[in-house]
C-alpha cells in the first residue's frame, strides 16, 4: 500500500469513529479517493458529480476531519474520477452494441445515471442500498423497495443502479418496466395468445426494475403473474428493484403473498429533497446544459422552488431572459425573476378589468351598458 493509500485508510478510520456525528458526509467519503497530498492541499477524487457538488458545499467539514486527524489544517480540492480507459480489443470494428443500444434496449432513459444524481441526508440510504445492489446483484438487498413523493428520486436512482450493472455485465438482462406497462403487455399477450413469449421476456431477466408497482394492485390475474415472475427472477439468483409512491403495508389490493415477498427485502422511504439537495440538483442540470449560475444564485432558486421537478423549469426560464444579455445568471436576475412572478400572481382579473377592457375595445361608456 502507498504512502497516500494509508493516509487515507487511516483517515477513514478516525472519520468512521466519528461517523454519528457526519453520518452523511462519511459515507460519501467512503467511495472517494486522494489523488495528491501536500503539506498544504489534498487533491480528492469524487466517484461523480453528485457526490462532486455535495462534498463542496461541506469543504469546511471536510477540513476540520483532516485537521483532527494530521493537527494542521490543509487546503481541500474536489476533482471527478477520470473516466476508465477501455481497452480496445482487435479487430478494431466491432458489432458489439454500444452502451446507448443496451439502455435503450433494456427500457432506460440516458439522462438518468449516478454521476447527475445528487446526494444528501434525505437519500443518503437509498443512494448507499443502490450502491450495494450495483456491487452484489441477486444478494445484497433482493428485493430493494424504493418509496417516496413524486419527484424524490425513485425512478432515477433504479435506473442509475441498472445502468452501472449492465456497464459490468453488457451480457445481463436488464429491464426497466412501468408498472402499468406490466399490465398492458400481458394484457396484449393473453389477447394475442403469445404469453409463452411475455414469460420467456420477464423470467429470465438478471435484473427486472417495475416503476410504480402499485398499480398492479387490485388486478388478480397480474398480481399471480407477477407473484410467478419474482420468484422466477429470484431463484435464479436475479435481482428484483421496485418503486412505489407508498410503503408496501400501505398498498391497498395487494395480495399477501406478494405483500410478504415485498417485505422480505429492503424498504428505503426517500423523502423530499431538503434545500441542499435542490441546491446539489440545480448545479447539476445546470452543468448538463453548459449555463453558467452564481453558487449564491443556485441558493436563492433552491430556497424559493420546493419541487425539484420544477427546478428545471425556472432554471431554463431564468436563463431564456439573459441570452444574449448576460453571461451568467446571477443573484439580481433571480431576485427580478421571482419579483416579477409575485407580481403577476398579485394581478387578479375582476369582474371590473373585464368591463373596463370590453369598452375600451369597443369604444362604449361603461354607463350605457
Amino acid at each position: 500500500m502507498s504512502l497516500l493509500s494509508s493516509f487515507w485508510s487511516e483517515f477513514l478510520e478516525g472519520a468512521h469513529k466519528n461517523e454519528g456525528k457526519i453520518p452523511v458526509l462519511y459515507s460519501i467519503l467512503k467511495h472517494a479517493s486522494p489523488l495528491e497530498l501536500t503539506d498544504e492541499k489534498i487533491i480528492i477524487s469524487c466517484e461523480n458529480q453528485g457526490a462532486k457538488i455535495f462534498l463542496e458545499q461541506r469543504k469546511n467539514e471536510v477540513e476540520d476531519e483532516l485537521y483532527r486527524h494530521t493537527k494542521k489544517r490543509v487546503l481541500v480540492e474536489f476533482v471527478l474520477k477520470p473516466p476508465k480507459k477501455k481497452k480496445i480489443d482487435s479487430p478494431l470494428l466491432s458489432f458489439e452494441p454500444s452502451a446507448e443500444d443496451l439502455y435503450s434496449k433494456s427500457g432506460l432513459d440516458h439522462k438518468y445515471n449516478f454521476d447527475n444524481f445528487a446526494v444528501s441526508s434525505t437519500n443518503q440510504v437509498a443512494y448507499a442500498a443502490s450502491s450495494a445492489v450495483v456491487n452484489n446483484p441477486g444478494t445484497a438487498y433482493n428485493p430493494l423497495f424504493l418509496y417516496g413523493g413524486v419527484g424524490v428520486g425513485k425512478t432515477h436512482l433504479a435506473q442509475a443502479v441498472a445502468k452501472k450493472i449492465l456497464d459490468n455485465d453488457k451480457n445481463k438482462k436488464v429491464y426497466f418496466c412501468p408498472g402499468d406497462n406490466f399490465t398492458n403487455e400481458l394484457i396484449e399477450s393473453i389477447r394475442e395468445k403469445s404469453t409463452a413469449r411475455f414469460r420467456r421476456k420477464y423470467r429470465h431477466l438478471g435484473l427486472l426494475i417495475v416503476d410504480d408497482i402499485q398499480f398492479i394492485a387490485g388486478k388478480e390475474h397480474i398480481q399471480e403473474e407477477f407473484f410467478h415472475t419474482f420468484n422466477s427472477i429470484v431463484s435464479a439468483g436475479g435481482q428484483i428493484i421496485l418503486t412505489s409512491d407508498r410503503h408496501p403495508s400501505s398498498i391497498k389490493n395487494l395480495e399477501d403473498r406478494l405483500r410478504s415477498r415485498f417485505l422480505g427485502g429492503l424498504i428505503v422511504d426517500i423523502q423530499p429533497p431538503d434545500f441542499e439537495l435542490r441546491s446539489a440538483i440545480l448545479l447539476i442540470k445546470a452543468k448538463e446544459k453548459n449555463i453558467n449560475i452564481d453558487i449564491e444564485a443556485a441558493k436563492i432558486i433552491a430556497e424559493r422552488t420546493l419541487d425539484s421537478r420544477a427546478l428545471e423549469g425556472v432554471l431554463l426560464s431564468i436563463y431564456a431572459k439573459i441570452i444574449g444579455i448576460k453571461e451568467k445568471i446571477d443573484l439580481d436576475v433571480v431576485e427580478l425573476f421571482f419579483t416579477q412572478k409575485e407580481d403577476n400572481k398579485s394581478k387578479r382579473l375582476t369582474p371590473s378589468d373585464v368591463i373596463k377592457a370590453v369598452c375600451t375595445y369597443y369604444n362604449v361608456k361603461q354607463s350605457h351598458l
